[in-house]
Order: structure tokens, then sequence, then C-alpha cells
């Protein structure tokens, strides 16, 4: 599918690629890492083309799809959340337009034997090939899934785009993507602007998805669920592993452990080489097999461990004086902005020792309340604070809040008091800045460098009440798992904003759920939390099949509409002969299936790869039988529902 080739590029006097080579195919579910400042994004920009390499070439197929959704994006569009996202179908629909325009020339025309209808005839035949090659879409329907998985409520579709904030916006730009159906869709964190629920709709999306992916994420759940290979890119050079992320790890531990063994043993035979041409060496009769050993010695390819970037934060909070029993006491706590309410009369207790989880879609009101208990923010009710309650708050958007002209080192020398002022450098180097880096001004650095400056303030006085709202955000595996330890080992009170399951696995023992009607509690981690949903979910189904609750709550308009029409029976006659094709499909779709196995082994393999990799009839074969095949499994599905 794409071939990377000797790609090499230099940015701000430093190597990002040195030569590195590479190929991805349609089954591919690559995962990209590497430490922050690496060059992941980077290549991925280099891939769509918008950032032009030094040295080396890019090849894929004709009419090969990329599609790319960056980290950050500020939407210009004046249409609704419907029409943006609609726009996705943009080729299919001016197609569609001009079949119809094709068509109603050749209807009207009368010119039957001139070169020019002729010449129409030929246009709408491939016009008309090309469209059947798209598919067929019911539009409505496939939006509504997709934005529906990723957050989106039926009274969101009429809303201005410009209304919404950036994370909503990705939302809507991944959603076309999606909708495209492009041959490789590149991702640089795409969960950053997700909850919990659409990561897992997406996981799901993805697994099933018909093309190849290459995608940064430092959510190593969301790697682990989705990715089959992966890419570290380090000092300019790329590792290849086929496996995810957490089986990535144990293999490069294993690799290191073999170069560190091998070249172990390399070293023992240069010293053995080297006595014997110092023994040989100054004897006639055995001068020239000293001269060989030379040579050999010369020849040796020198085996080299890879270093690792073992630099990390040295993260500890402080103790602080114990707290009463009770830290928080909530106490029908409301928050509106206008006519929407965010948090509906709550009230609850935290006690000292609670790690409690805040989870939910994103506009609930997580950080509407964790700005209401840090007192950021007005509400209508009461939160009363405990006795002896120190509380430290680590705000969404931190990092954003800092000066960006004034230095590393004047952010937290300004904001330290008493004992803390004398041990400035000290903390700085605790969170990796150390020598000039403590001058750089604030405004140059990185996402995750910002984040550490904001994180280190929050070290400044001891607290034994702790809200962090998203504190992984922009942090990278290392630093993430350094900070993980660190909360561990946290003696207060922890309440947590995440949507990071790995992160906030072991962290937390009540989980906090935010819905549209309220707050709902569980007890539990995070994995007890999600599988509880799933069994709500199931039950709730369950339900919706019995008629307890109206289907339209479950589906789209266009599911409910299907299910809501009483189903016809067949008879023991009808049945026979229903199950008799659905077996028949069944050994259809199955001879597919190892045709398209052979396509692909096709691709995979480099050698075949040369002869067919740019060759566009082998890639219409191929997406020939993947559409009689799919529409072979849509045939399949009908007979099922048919049997009942």
């Amino acid at each position: 599918m794409l071939t990377v080739s000797n790609l090499s590029l230099h940015f701000g006097g430093r190597t990002l690629f040195d030569g590195i080579t590479f190929q991805i195919v349609r089954t591919d579910r690559i995962g990209l890492v590497g430490r922050n400042g690496a060059g992941k994004s980077t290549l991925l920009k280099v891939l769509t083309g918008f950032q032009k390499p030094d040295n080396g070439d890019i090849s894929t197929p004709k009419d090969f799809e990329i599609g790319y959704l960056p980290q950050d994006i500020n939407s210009q569009s004046t249409k609704t959340v419907y029409e943006e996202t609609k726009t996705a179908f943009s080729k299919f629909l001016a197609l569609e337009t001009e079949l119809k325009s094709l068509s109603h020339q050749m209807e009207t025309r009368t010119d039957y034997d001139s070169d020019s209808y002729m010449d129409l005839i030929t246009v709408y035949g491939e016009k008309d090939a090309l469209f059947h090659m798209m598919g067929s879409h019911n539009i409505d329907e496939e939006i509504e899934k997709i934005l529906k998985g990723l957050g989106f409520e039926p009274k969101d579709m009429q809303t201005p785009v410009s209304e919404l904030s950036g994370g909503w916006q990705m939302r809507i730009e991944l959603a076309k993507i999606l909708l495209q159906k492009p041959d490789l869709i590149l991702f640089d964190e795409p969960t950053n602007h997700l909850d919990i629920h659409s990561i897992t709709w997406l996981e799901n999306f993805l697994r099933d998805y018909d093309g190849a992916i290459l995608l940064i994420s430092h959510d190593k759940a969301f790697l682990n669920n989705v990715t089959n290979r992966t890419i570290e890119i380090f000092n300019g050079d790329i590792d290849d592993y086929k496996a995810n992320y957490s089986k990535y790890i144990d293999l490069r531990k294993e690799r290191k452990a073999n170069q560190i063994n091998a070249k172990k043993n390399q070293e023992r035979e240069i010293r053995q080489i080297e006595r014997n041409i110092e023994r040989f060496r100054a004897k006639a009769s055995k001068a020239a097999f000293a001269q060989s050993l030379v040579k050999k010695l010369d020849k040796l390819d020198i085996i080299e461990v890879d270093e690792e970037d073992v630099s990390k934060m040295n993260l500890r909070f402080p103790d602080a004086v114990p707290s009463g029993k009770v830290v928080l006491e909530v106490k029908h706590a409301v928050k509106k902005y206008g006519n929407k309410t965010i948090i509906h009369n709550e009230s609850f207790y935290v006690d000292k020792g609670d790690r409690i989880a805040f989870v939910g879609k994103n506009g609930t009101g997580k950080t509407t309340l964790s700005r209401m208990i840090a007192g950021d923010l007005d509400f209508d009710g009461e939160i009363k604070r405990g006795y002896n309650v120190h509380l430290g708050y680590y705000a969404q958007h931190q990092a954003e809040t800092l000066d960006g002209n004034k230095t590393v080192f004047e952010t937290i020398d300004e904001a330290a008091t008493g004992e803390m002022r004398t041990k400035v450098r000290t903390l700085l180097g605790c969170f990796l800045f150390s020598g000039e880096d403590v001058e750089k001004k604030v405004k140059v650095l990185s996402g995750g460098e910002k984040g550490r400056v904001a994180m280190a303030k929050l070290l400044l006085e001891p607290m034994n009440l702790l809200i962090l709202d998203e504190p992984t955000n922009h942090l990278d595996m290392v630093s993430k798992e350094t900070l993980k330890l660190a909360l561990k080992e946290y003696k207060g009170t922890l309440i947590l904003v995440s949507h990071d399951r790995d992160f906030l696995q072991g962290l937390t023992n009540r989980i906090m759920e935010f819905t549209d009607t309220g707050i709902k509690e569980h007890v539990g981690d995070i994995y007890d939390f999600l599988e509880e949903k799933k069994a709500e979910d199931f039950r709730e189904y369950e339900r919706a099949k019995n008629g307890n609750i109206p289907l339209a709550k479950l589906n789209s308009r266009a599911e409910a509409k299907k299910q809501s029409s009483a189903p016809h029976k067949p008879d023991d006659k009808e049945a026979k002969a229903l199950k008799n094709k659905a077996s028949k499909l069944e050994n259809q779709i199955s001879e597919l299936d190892n045709k398209i196995e052979e396509f692909e082994k096709k691709l995979k393999d480099p050698e075949s790869f040369k002869e067919v990799g740019n060759d566009p009839s082998f890639y219409k074969k191929y997406d020939a039988v993947k559409q009689e095949q799919a529409q072979l499994m849509k045939d399949w599905e009908d007979v099922l529902e048919q049997i009942g």
C-alpha cells in the first residue's frame, strides 16, 4: 500500500530521521511510539505531504487515499454539525449529481449516431463504474451512527460548528474521516478529546476497519486494543515490532538483553583475536596468519547496544498534615449555565483517604464540579471543606494558563514561598529541567514540557486533598507512569478526572459517573465500572427487545423504523429454504475470504509487492472481490433476519 524508502529529515539542527524504510499494508494497525520530540507527529505530516523530507521517497498506488487527524484543529466552518459531517460524502454526492446530469442528457438528446453522443455514453460508463466502486450509502443513517458513537446527541445535529469547543470540533473531523473510509488513517492522539465511552466505541469501530491505521497515542489501553504492530522512533532510526504496545515493551527488553549478551561474546572474541595477533606478529612463520587476523578484526561488524533515554521525572508529593475524617461535604450543589443545568442538586461526602475517579461523557460536569470544589466557580448549594484540609488543584488546561513570556525558573520561583524558594532548581531538576533549560521561555516549550512545569507548581506546598483534571494530557508514557507511581504513594485524598483507563487502574476505589441527569456512584476500580456498564447496556438492550422501552433510545431512526414493523415469521418450508440459502451464502463468503487472503499475501510479501504494488488492475480486482463479499454478507444478514 504505502512504502517509505530511505527517508531523511533534519530539523532545528538535529536529525529526526536518518534513512528510515518501512512499508504499510492494508491489515496493519500500527502504534507509532517514542519520547516527546522524537519526530512522531512530524512523520505523520511527511506521510500526508504537509512536510517535505530532505531525502527519500514515499510511494503509494494510484488513487490511494490518506485520512489525517492532527492533534489540534480550529474549524472556521459556518455549517451545522450535520451539514459539516455530510461534507465527508462530497465526492460521492458530486458524482451522483453528475451522473443524473449525464443521464438526463442521454435521455433528451436525439443525435444517437454522433461522435459526441458516443463520447457521452463512454463518460457515463466510466463515471457509473467509479460511482459503484464507491459503494452505496445511506448517508443519514451512516452519519447518525458515527456521530452517536462519538458522543453527539440528536439535539446537537443542528448546532453550528463555530459554537463548539475545539474538542467537539475534533470529533466532527474524526467522524468525517471514518465516513470517508480512506485506505490509510493517520491519527495523532485521537483520544485526547474523547471520553471513556467514545474511546471504547472507537476501539470497536477500528477493529473492523477495512484499511490501514497508523496512530500516535499515549493511551496504553487504546494502543493495546487497536494495534497489531509497533514502530518505535529512536535517535533518528526506527525499530519495527509485529506486536501491540505491551508485547512490544517485552520484546524490546528481550532484544536489548540479547544485544548485551551478543556484545559480551563479541568483545570476548575481539580480545582473543588481539591476543593472537600479538603472539604471532613477531614470528616470521606466523606473520601471514597474524595479518589475516588483523583483516578479520577490521571487517568485524561491531555490535551496538541500543541506548535508552532513561530520564524521567523524579516525582513525589510532599507529605502534608493529616486532615479530619470528612474531607468534603457537598450539599444540594447546583450549577447552571443559562437554562442548562450541569450539576443537578448533588449531595455526597468525601472521606479522608478516598480515591475517587470522575468519569462520564464530555460536557456532563466533571470539570465543572472540580472547579466548584476548588473554589474556582460560583454555584448554588454548599460545599464545605473538612478540618485542616489543604487543597491542591491541577486544572485541565493548567499548562495554558502559564505566562509564556516568563522563563521556567521565573514561573516556579515567583510561586514558591518560604523554604521552597531555596529549592527551586532542585524541584525543576526532578521535572527534567536543568542547566540552560530553566532559562527557556514557557512559550517555546512543548505541550508535555508545559505540563511538567504546571505539575511542578503543584508541589510547592504540601496538600492533603488533590484534585487533578486530566493531568496526563501531553505526558509521554514514561512520565505518565512516573506520575501514577507518585499518586499510588500519595498519602492524602485524591479526586482524579481522566479518560485514560490504564492510568486510572489501581489508583481509585470509587467511581462517580457523570450523566445528563446527575451523578451515579460505583464502588470499585475503573475496569469494574466498565464491566458493570456493559452489563447495564445489555440489560437495557434486552428490555428494549422485549418491548419495555422504545427501541429508538438505542438505535438510529432508520434502525428503529426497520425494527418497529412486525416481521413475517416463515413457516417450516420457508424456514428450510432460508437455512439452505444461508448455508450457501456462508460457503460463498468463505470462498471469497480465501481469495482476499491471497490478495493480501501478495501485498504483504515484498517480492510480490514489487510486481503488483503499482498495478491499478490488481487493486481493482481486489476491491471488486471485497465489494462482492460485502454484498453477500448483507444478503446473509437479511436471510438470518427472515429466519428470526
